[in-house]
């Protein structure tokens, strides 16, 4: 039987689509941009499976010189009703609230910008469950670099390990984890194949925010 991971004394949970459903937001932001860039729309199931990096990361390959004046773009048209268009995923706030009480501290890691961040964290009233918080452009290097790990336990006793683990639901997450020296926990209701990520196999799979509490509780507590 596989070993289950040291217990976590801190979580760091990518946000969208492991804690919240922006896409509709980011959706119609993204084709926003690529119209005024001259470009063709993508698809939801493209902008899914596209939009995984920071804009400071992945926008100077998709637009060149132009994408400071793409990344303007992007934003101006995300502000617009963002907050409105974003949903909770099942069992999420229900599960950071247990984990709250096991006295584990959290935080989220997103490709986000951090303003924006903050403010949909506010918006859910979650911002005592996750202390924290990095998003795009904080950090001396974006996630997946383990800099973004150190920017989000900043002025706690947590160090880089696998006490740390890192919850998400794409490869990136899974990187993450490794450059923190983590754990990568990959939380994804769509039961992916593990081929799906090559080199970068999770050290553990759950489906939903409701299976991830008492995963942890049968950890062993090695504090």
């Amino acid at each position: 039987m596989k070993k289950r991971p040291p217990f976590p004394r801190a979580i760091l949970f990518d946000w969208d689509n492991t804690l919240v459903d922006s896409w509709e937001g980011m959706h119609r932001a993204m084709n926003a941009t690529l119209v005024a860039m001259g470009r063709e729309p993508w698809t939801m199931e493209e902008a899914q499976r596209r939009m995984n990096r920071s804009l400071r990361d992945a926008f100077p390959e998709l637009f060149g010189d132009r994408w400071h004046e793409a990344h303007d773009v992007f934003y101006a048209a995300f502000m617009e009703g963002h907050v409105d268009s974003l949903k909770s995923l099942p069992g999420a706030e229900e599960m950071l609230k247990t984990l709250h009480d096991m006295q584990i501290f959290m935080g989220v890691a997103s490709s986000k910008v951090g303003p924006m961040l903050r403010e949909e964290i506010a918006h859910l009233g979650w911002d005592a469950y996750l202390p924290g918080v990095v998003g795009a452009g904080e950090a001396e290097k974006d996630k997946p670099a383990k800099e973004a790990a150190l920017f989000a336990i900043k002025g706690t006793d947590i160090e880089l390990g696998p006490e740390l683990w890192v919850v998400g639901d794409l490869p990136i997450d899974v990187q993450f984890a490794r450059n923190a020296g983590g754990t990568a926990i990959v939380m994804n209701n769509s039961l992916p194949e593990v081929e799906e990520y090559g080199d970068l196999v999770p050290d553990w799979f759950v489906e939903t925010c409701t299976d991830l509490p008492p995963f942890i509780s049968a950890c062993t507590d090695e504090r």
